[in-house]
């Protein structure tokens, strides 16, 4: 089936990474138009060789089209749902705006596929440094149910965009040159430093984005009975999201029956040999649509637990891969409205 696609947000950081997955996977697309803000339009973009014009995005702009792929902030996602659905277009979204609403199925394709199914012309793609700890669950939840988590998240800079990365080089710099740094997109200079804080103070002290680890977690896995302790804190790295779980299971998981789970995983490569000075570290998994697990131990503190290190580049499948990945679910399933039959 080939779809006629768009792609909004097409010249953000995540829009042009979707735009250069589509390119590699070879997404079998009729037709493509880029969408994005008045600032953009007419911008030139080539896609398989050829140039296509950057489109404003606004009402009316979805006729015409099957699917469209959405990496646009909150702000602007429920506008863009409104029209697409107006004109009868299916919405891969990677916002936050629509994840936890009962109706949109928030999905990872390795982890609850058959979720797609119960769409209502929308499926959001979950935030990043959730989709790589669920991936990692997923197989230990099968096999053992699991109970509590305590997750510490080691977020780079790209997750705040491309103003993140730059304020990352311009704060380390100012730093070894022995002078301040004005702190812009993050709370504190991000050179030489780490800042416990990502996302908005909510409920007994928390943030926004520790409380999207766990109601995202529970929603994606169906299990709201699932216990998360999330602690988020932005690092001086430019890309890749690392994380610390420690994962108690209902039935006990040896070390070694874990390590054969997560390398069975679809999505999930093991790096593991703490003797050799091998585990996932961000420079090594930069690029890579692959979920990374190492240091794989027994929790000496509980009978059922077990502790591990997860790596992911979180912009490739925390955000563009994951969200193609979806649509290519959507056309494999023949799920898009109005598709071409080859």
């Amino acid at each position: 089936m080939s779809v006629r696609l768009a792609l909004a947000g097409a010249t953000g950081a995540v829009g042009s990474l979707v735009l250069k997955m589509l390119e590699e996977r070879n997404f079998d697309c009729a037709s493509l138009r880029l969408l994005a803000s008045k600032r953009s339009a007419g911008k030139q973009i080539l896609f398989r060789g050829k140039p296509i014009t950057v489109e404003v995005l606004g009402p009316g702009c979805f006729e015409d089209i099957d699917l469209v792929i959405a990496s646009t902030p909150d702000e602007v996602a429920a506008d863009l749902a409104a029209w697409a659905r107006a004109a009868g277009t299916l919405v891969v979204d990677e916002s936050g705006y629509h994840r936890m609403m009962p109706d949109v199925p928030l999905v990872i394709p390795e982890v609850n596929p058959d979720a797609v199914a119960n769409h209502n012309g929308l499926i959001a793609s979950p935030n990043c440094s959730t989709t790589q700890l669920v991936l990692a669950l997923k197989p230990l939840h099968d096999a053992g149910r699991v109970r509590r988590v305590v997750v510490s998240t080691y977020q780079a800079t790209s997750g705040a965009g491309v103003a993140g990365q730059a304020e990352l080089i311009e704060s380390t710099r100012a730093e070894l040159a022995g002078q301040g740094s004005p702190a812009v997109t993050f709370a504190h200079p991000i050179g030489f430093n780490l800042v416990p804080q990502i996302g908005s103070h909510k409920a007994d002290g928390y943030t926004s984005e520790e409380l999207k680890l766990v109601y995202e977690t529970r929603k994606i896995l169906g299990d709201d009975s699932i216990q998360i302790c999330p602690t988020c804190v932005r690092v001086p790295v430019s890309n890749c999201h690392s994380e610390s779980i420690l994962v108690e299971t209902e039935r006990p998981i040896s070390v070694e029956q874990a390590r054969k789970l997560f390398a069975e995983m679809p999505g999930i490569e093991v790096v593991d040999d703490l003797d050799r000075n091998q585990y996932p570290m961000p420079r090594d998994c930069d690029g890579s649509d692959s979920v990374f697990v190492g240091r794989i131990r027994r929790d000496i503190s509980s009978p059922n637990g077990l502790a591990f290190w997860c790596v992911s580049d979180n912009l490739r499948k925390g955000a563009a891969t994951n969200a193609v990945q979806i649509a290519e679910l959507l056309v494999a399933r023949e799920m898009v409205p109005c598709g071409i039959s080859a």
